[in-house]
């Protein structure tokens, strides 16, 4: 991903300034700007390096960039695939870095699991494990709780992805289905000490969602998972029910001697990522409000509420004075719609849906522009980190023969926003702060 040195005129090149307003929060949140600050000195024994998520790959690179020369390391760390970022000249590899799927789990990522486990066995209370814990770790990091297969498990965490099911409750219910997630990671390396470094993709920041928080305790229960499993009538075999109820798969809580001396520093977070754009964007002589980091809900709604405040500025000069920038991050949630018979399945992902959303509440409001879009540079599945909205958004579709009305029934935000080629492609980032959103209001 590339972005100019200087900020373009938003207005006469407002596309091009929200990109650079992406760009900036993006840097703000990679990792070899953020790592060196919370490194542990070397241990007198080992150090192994442990960890998963779609910045894992970056993650390592900057502990290999940091890390003592004449220290000890080695490790095994696990990246959604084509997220391992070009080595830098010079850099020798003393981490190694796997690939797997996301979001829905795999074999590859079954075996990485299983070997960061097996990496835990034999340290002592000399050693350091370093845990590399960021976004998409959740699916990255998948080993079943027994009685679950990976098919099964594989099955659960579509559903949940298909539910509208917030990241909260979907890492309470894979944090109870797993034998490394919930803190048992943690519980492994005892009695070594273990320091986590994390890149926050969560409302809120909490380390026990982040990847399902594998190095950290868990305060949620068997019978919460039972619940949101209940609550979004997603099926569980009857043997893995039957553990659940019974509280076999408890995870380890709060105050468990596992968690004895250990640390966690979170060293990117989206509100740090948001407050960066909004500093980009005064620096080109914008007003700019930060609406919150935390943002949830369903994302076409989500949209429709930044519509209401968007046209609100724009018409009325409330709650903001124009010309301004408006910055919010968060989580949404896209809940799959049923298809028609024969109808094509949608594409897209979060960022989409909320610009679709947004576009069919503006109805072509004059002087607002917005971007939408994943820091990791992956909206959903697809090859685009988000979309963009034009005031004229709404006339080039009905020009091209397209109903956004239908792309909406069909949650097909790529398909909509590709015909119009405004996609934002970037390609894989190397962090993940989570959603990015920034809308431009001139008139």
């Amino acid at each position: 991903m590339t972005a100019p040195l200087s900020a373009p005129d938003p207005t006469t090149q407002p596309r091009q300034f929200l990109e650079y307003l992406y760009h900036a929060a993006v840097t703000r949140a990679l990792p070899l700007h953020n790592t060196a600050a919370y490194l542990p000195q070397p241990p007198k024994g080992r150090t192994i390096v442990l960890g998963a998520g779609k910045a894992g790959g970056s993650m390592a690179q900057a502990v290999e960039a940091h890390w003592p020369a004449d220290a000890p390391l080695g490790g095994l760390v696990v990246t959604r695939y084509h997220h391992i970022p070009p080595r830098p000249a010079g850099l020798p590899q003393r981490i190694e870095v796997v690939e797997a799927s996301h979001p829905v789990p795999d074999a590859a990522g079954l075996a990485a699991a299983q070997r960061i486990l097996a990496l835990t066995q034999g340290l002592t209370k000399d050693d350091l494990v370093l845990c590399l814990i960021s976004g998409g770790g959740s699916a990255l990091l998948t080993l079943p709780v027994e009685g679950l297969s990976l098919q099964e498990k594989q099955g659960i965490n579509q559903a949940l992805l298909d539910s509208g099911a917030n990241i909260g409750e979907m890492n309470c219910v894979r944090k109870h289905l797993s034998r490394i997630k919930g803190g048992r990671l943690a519980a492994a390396c005892a009695p070594a000490r273990v320091v986590t470094l994390t890149i926050s993709d969560v409302p809120g920041d909490d380390p026990s969602v982040i990847a399902s928080g594998p190095t950290v305790p868990d305060a949620s229960s068997c019978a919460d998972a039972l619940a949101i499993l209940k609550r979004y009538a997603i099926a569980v075999p009857a043997g893995v029910r039957a553990q659940l109820e019974s509280g076999v798969f408890e995870t380890p809580k709060p105050g468990h001697p596992a968690f004895n001396g250990h640390a966690v520093q979170l060293i990117a977070t989206p509100q740090q990522s948001l407050e960066a754009a909004a500093a980009a964007a005064r620096a080109a002589g914008l007003s700019a409000y930060i609406l919150s980091d935390e943002m949830e809900g369903e994302s076409r709604e989500v949209g429709k509420v930044h519509a209401a405040l968007a046209r609100a500025v724009a018409k009325k000069g409330q709650p903001f004075q124009k010309p301004c920038v408006i910055l919010s991050g968060g989580e949404t949630t896209v809940t799959i719609r049923p298809r028609q018979p024969g109808a094509a399945k949608g594409r897209g992902g979060r960022a989409g849906e909320f610009c679709m959303g947004l576009a069919l509440a503006l109805q072509g409001q004059a002087g607002v522009y917005a971007l939408a879009a994943d820091t990791d540079g992956i909206d959903g599945v697809e090859d685009n980190a988000g979309a963009f909205v034009a005031p004229d958004t709404l006339q080039r579709a009905l020009a091209s023969g397209m109903k956004l009305d239908a792309y909406l029934d069909r949650n097909d935000a790529y398909g909509f926003f590709e015909r119009l080629g405004d996609l934002l492609i970037t390609g894989p980032t190397h962090t993940n702060v989570n959603d990015f959103r920034a809308l431009l209001i001139l008139q």
